[in-house]
């Protein structure tokens, strides 16, 4: 049993089989001999889901397991129960517990203080790790090699972006650059992990905050939307920070003088941060990356269980 919360925790190694068997299983769906037969899958959502609680879902069944779901006041977390003990109790009956929160990644590390339940972070505050390994087993699929692919972020250095930069960081050879509005960049902790680990794999993680330093070399350009899980903002007239970083028809044509990939990790705000046009276009693989997120989902419940 391993946890599977953040990305720091992974080496590149281990990332590389993850994605590999999210590739893997992409092409053949042969799960038999990986089956999760009579393993029990908690699956705590306490904000909205759409693809990922499916994905999960999905891929538990598939896997032979049973899926138990929680909302956000089915566990006694809600009535004042420490999450270290809800931890230690659902670890005497379920194998893993899948979670998402708009909260800390520090209550996941609460409910993982035990070594029967694997805990697995479905999105968090600071990062959406079981994103980027679908995203990655889409890039996998679109690019075959990563070595020498350049991924190109446009828009809010949230834990999307985070767990872009920090797979990228994992993957030998490749090279990400960020573009992200001046006050809505990834947050500095993130690039020094990025460093210590790309020291290791030569991967290139670049930041810059103007539309002004957008690459002409992009294999693949990557938004995702404003609001992060739709979550207000406070500032007044927030967008006029984010308009030059829409993904229209222009942006991609300036990104790549051979023609870059679309992606998004939905769900999308057509006309804000990026057009219909571009999100349903030939170049956009967006519709792949999500159904993609049951592969990833599979190959991450296959890693932490078996």
């Amino acid at each position: 049993m391993r946890h599977f919360i953040s990305l720091s925790d992974v080496t590149p190694s281990e990332f590389g089989d993850i994605v590999a068997l999210g590739l893997e299983l992409s092409r053949c769906g042969n799960v038999e001999r990986r089956s999760l037969d009579r393993h029990l899958i908690g699956i705590q959502f306490s904000v909205p889901s759409t693809r990922t609680r499916t994905a999960f879902t999905t891929a538990s069944v598939k896997l032979g397991a049973v899926p138990l779901p929680y909302g956000p006041n089915d566990l006694q977390i809600s009535t004042g129960e420490t999450i270290s003990d809800t931890g230690r109790i659902l670890a005497g009956m379920l194998d893993a517990l899948v979670v998402r929160t708009n909260g800390p990644q520090s209550e996941m590390r609460a409910l993982a203080q035990q070594s029967k339940m694997a805990v697995i972070n479905a999105m968090s505050d600071l990062e959406h790790p079981t994103q980027a390994v679908s995203d990655f087993v889409t890039l996998r699929q679109r690019f075959k090699s990563l070595n020498g692919i350049h991924l190109l972020y446009v828009g809010e250095g949230n834990n999307t972006a985070a767990s872009l930069a920090m797979a990228t960081a994992l993957t030998p050879g490749m090279k990400s650059t960020f573009l992200t509005p001046p006050g809505y960049g990834l947050q500095a902790d993130i690039l020094q992990q990025c460093a210590r680990t790309s020291a290791s794999t030569d991967a290139v993680i670049r930041e810059y905050h103007s539309v002004e330093c957008m690459p002409n070399d992009a294999d693949a350009v990557y938004t995702t939307r404003w609001q992060t899980m739709g979550v207000p903002r406070k500032k007044p007239n927030w967008r006029d920070d984010f308009e030059p970083f829409r993904v229209d028809a222009t942006l991609m044509r300036n990104a790549s003088r051979s023609g870059a990939t679309f992606m998004h990790d939905l769900p999308a705000v057509r006309g804000e941060e990026v057009t219909a046009a571009v999100l349903d276009g030939s170049d956009s693989i967006a519709f792949k990356q999500a159904h993609n997120k049951v592969f990833g989902a599979m190959a991450v419940l296959l890693s932490c269980l078996q």
